[in-house]
C-alpha cells in the first residue's frame, strides 16, 4: 500500500505508472465527514477516493488498517486499500472501487453467515486493538484489556461519557448515573468465548451489495470485543433483514439474554452521536441509562 504519496494523482502514478492519469472524477457519497470520489483512470481502472482537509490526520490510515484487519476467509468482502496520506490539510485514502447493486433474495442470509464467520475466525486473546482509531470523527481508544467488561465500561461508555461531560452535553446527575452504571457493568454483560474482531460501526450505511450479490463491509471502526456489540448496532437504525439474524444465529448461536443487553451496547453509539451531533440524542441516552438503573 502506498503511504508516501502527497496527492491522489501522485498515488495513481506510484500504483499504475507515469502514463496513467485520472480521466474522470465523479463525486459520490463518502460518508458524512469526508468527500468521496469515483476515479476513472486512463488505463480503465476505477478507484474510490476519500479526502478531507479538516479530519484528524491519522483517520485515513486508521481506516486502511481496519479494512486490512477485516479481511478473512469466508467473511464479507472488504475493499482493498491502495494508498493513504495521513496529513492535514490534504489527507486521503484510495481503495478499489466496488461496483454495487441492489440486494437480491438471499443477500441478507449470506451477509449474516459471513459476518458470523468473520467473528469466529478473526480472534484474539485480549480486548482492544493494535492502535487507536475513530468512530465517526470521534477518537476511539483501544488499549489492550484482559476483560470485556472492563474494556467496554472504561474505553467505550466511560470514555464517551467523559467527552459528553467535558463538552457540556450531559449534566452532573446523568454523568453520575453513567458512572454508577459503568461501576456495575460486570453484573450486566457476559464475557464472550473469545474476543472477536468487530466492524465496530455496523449500521445500515456501512455495508454494500457488490455486483455479484455479495456483502461488502466499509468504513470500519475495528476492535476485538464481544460479537454481540456488532449485532446490537445493526438493530439501532435498521437496514438489516430478519434473514440476516436467522443466518447469523444458525452459524454462531447468540447467548440467552442478548435482547436485554442490546441497549447497553448501543449506549456507546448514542453517546457518540450526542457528542458529534448534539442534544437531539440526549433523550435516548437518558432513556437507556434509566432502563439499567
Amino acid at each position: 500500500m502506498i503511504t508516501d504519496a502527497r496527492t491522489v494523482e501522485e498515488a495513481i502514478v506510484s500504483l499504475y505508472g507515469p502514463d496513467v492519469r485520472i480521466a474522470a472524477r465523479r463525486g459520490v457519497a463518502g460518508g458524512c465527514i469526508a468527500n468521496g470520489s469515483q476515479l476513472e483512470l486512463s488505463d480503465g481502472h476505477t478507484l474510490f477516493a476519500k479526502s478531507s482537509d479538516t479530519l484528524p490526520p491519522p483517520m485515513f490510515a486508521a481506516e486502511a488498517v481496519g479494512l486490512i484487519a477485516m479481511q478473512s476467509q469466508g467473511g464479507p468482502r472488504v475493499p482493498q486499500p491502495l494508498a493513504v496520506r495521513s496529513e492535514t490539510p490534504g489527507g486521503f485514502i484510495v481503495m478499489e472501487w466496488i461496483h454495487s447493486s441492489r440486494p437480491l433474495s438471499g443477500f441478507h442470509g449470506t451477509f449474516g453467515r459471513r459476518l458470523a464467520r468473520m467473528h469466529q475466525s478473526l480472534v484474539n486473546d485480549r480486548f482492544g486493538f493494535e492502535s487507536d482509531n475513530y468512530i465517526g470523527s470521534t477518537e476511539q481508544p483501544n488499549t489492550w484489556t484482559n476483560t470485556w467488561c472492563e474494556f467496554f465500561g472504561v474505553q467505550r461508555i466511560g470514555f464517551q461519557a467523559r467527552l459528553a461531560r467535558d463538552r457540556g452535553r450531559i449534566g452532573s446527575q446523568l454523568s453520575k448515573s453513567i458512572d454508577a452504571l459503568v461501576g456495575r457493568i460486570q453484573l450486566l454483560l457476559p464475557e464472550p468465548r473469545h474476543p472477536a474482531l468487530l466492524h465496530g460501526d455496523l449500521w445500515g450505511g456501512n455495508y454494500l451489495c457488490d455486483s455479484t450479490g455479495n456483502p461488502v463491509l466499509i468504513d470500519p471502526a475495528v476492535y476485538y470485543g464481544h460479537p454481540e456489540a456488532d449485532l446490537a448496532m445493526t438493530e439501532l437504525f435498521g437496514g438489516f433483514d430478519a434473514a440476516f439474524y436467522r443466518a447469523y444465529r444458525d452459524e454462531s448461536p447468540v447467548d440467552s439474554g442478548y435482547s436485554a443487553r442490546r441497549d447497553l451496547y448501543n449506549l456507546y453509539h448514542m453517546l457518540n452521536h450526542l457528542n458529534i451531533f448534539g442534544g437531539s440524542y440526549l433523550g435516548s441516552v437518558q432513556s437507556i441509562v434509566a432502563s439499567y438503573s
